[in-house]
């Protein structure tokens, strides 16, 4: 075991670098949410397309990229998601030409297909490379890269996508039709560069992963020994995974619809905050989220992981019930916190849904990366609320989905050991 991990050492690396790649993604759209909002004049409900075509490739995608890495192998799935992804990316340039919203969601829709391969083939394959003891440790490595790439999406975002002149709303009204329509232009143009070197970027990724060498999991180095209908099937019988792909489906939700709105909170409840300040709010919440994941991972050595996803999910009711009800600073604190102990959440749900399925983990995690698909649904419904009686009464979407974690955690307790927090890094 010990010399297949040093022979797959460039694949350990690339593969953790993947964890960084997804995080910086996801989070750079709660950046696009506040800036398309101003650029192309939307409401609430409108931003949240961002989410919703970026979900939605989630959605379609997870079950055939796992089919892929079936049949195929992990390198054909990540090289195929690599390759997506800055397809995608390399899309903001077109988008940005055209001005249009539309082309900007077919952008990230395209991403999103990517990230589907990425997400499904990553976690496996740290588990592969290397001792079965080990693996535990190894994918904690890995999900460490993961916060990371989200504090580091939103930094790109806040500097170099936000600007800071346009957020006054009264000199946007003091000027022309002409100079407004060419001001909003020039703040979408600031796009295109992060994004285009963001698609080289990953593009080079994709080009270095198709040269190194990755394990064959595919049995007989062919096709899967299972039929992938016939495994589905199975899987789907597991009562522990369908309710851990319903939890995962409202936490998601929770967590993608909470950031989206972040911005938005911020300046609807500090009046005179910039989007450029409100940012840092967003920033701060995925900063404890890091942290999170760490004391998490310490103290899932010495709590069963049922019940600390007990705990962390209605500990983060809470605090969004606060921001719903509290509102002001007290509310933007209690959202922020919030952050914390959503931290376990994605990859406990995941861990304990897949616990049980054997050799057909593969297939049970593509269905939990479908259920990500929350995060197009939740974040719609939250932004629908907002627009009907504010963004504060929006909140008790994320508040009632961890609820549903929370029931999860109950079940679970009763039915499952301790569970090494060993996931996908959400």
């Amino acid at each position: 075991m010990a010399s297949k991990a040093g022979r797959y050492t460039p694949a350990i690396i690339l593969t953790v670098s993947l964890f960084f790649l997804w995080g910086m993604a996801n989070n750079l759209n709660d950046i696009l949410i506040a800036h398309f909002r101003r650029a192309f004049t939307l409401s609430d409900f409108e931003t949240s397309f961002v989410q919703q075509a970026f979900y939605m490739g989630y959605f379609l995608l997870a079950t055939p990229a796992a089919m892929l890495a079936r049949r195929r192998g992990y390198k054909a799935a990540i090289v195929t998601g690599l390759t997506l992804y800055a397809i995608g990316a390399l899309l903001f340039y077109p988008a940005t030409h055209f001005g249009e919203y539309r082309w900007f969601l077919a952008a990230l829709f395209v991403i999103a297909c990517g990230l589907a391969f990425l997400e499904t083939s990553a976690s496996p394959l740290i588990a592969e490379l290397g001792s079965p003891e080990g693996a535990a440790r190894r994918l904690n490595f890995a999900q460490a890269a993961n916060p990371l790439g989200t504090i580091f999406g939103v930094l790109v975002g806040k500097y170099f996508i936000l600007s800071s002149f346009a957020q006054d709303d009264r000199a946007l009204a003091a000027m022309s039709a002409a100079e407004r329509t060419a001001t909003l232009r020039g703040e979408l143009a600031s796009v295109q560069t992060p994004y285009l070197v963001i698609g080289l970027v990953v593009l080079a990724f994709a080009i270095a992963a198709a040269l190194i060498a990755f394990p064959d999991n595919r049995k007989d180095g062919d096709a899967p020994a299972v039929p992938t209908g016939k495994a589905l099937g199975t899987v789907l019988r597991d009562r522990t995974l369908v309710f851990a792909v319903v939890a995962q489906f409202f936490y998601v939700g929770a967590q993608v619809g909470l950031w989206s709105y972040t911005i938005r909170y911020a300046q609807v409840n500090l009046p005179g905050l910039t989007e450029q300040g409100a940012a840092d709010y967003l920033f701060a919440s995925l900063v404890l989220f890091g942290v999170g994941r760490f004391v998490g991972a310490a103290m899932l050595g010495k709590v069963p992981a049922p019940q600390l996803l007990v705990v962390f999910a209605g500990l983060s009711a809470a605090l969004a019930a606060v921001a719903v009800f509290v509102g002001g600073t007290t509310g933007l604190y209690a959202l922020v916190a919030a952050s914390f102990f959503m931290s376990i959440q994605f990859p406990t749900i995941f861990a304990i849904g897949i616990g049980g399925l054997g050799p057909l983990k593969q297939i049970g995690a593509s269905l939990i990366v479908m259920a990500i698909i929350g995060g197009a649904v939740l974040t719609a419904a939250m932004g629908h609320l907002s627009d009907l009686a504010g963004i504060n009464l929006a909140l008790l979407v994320p508040a009632l989905a961890f609820l549903v974690v929370l029931g999860f955690g109950v079940r679970a307790t009763g039915t499952a050991g301790n569970v090494e927090f060993a996931a996908a890094g959400h």
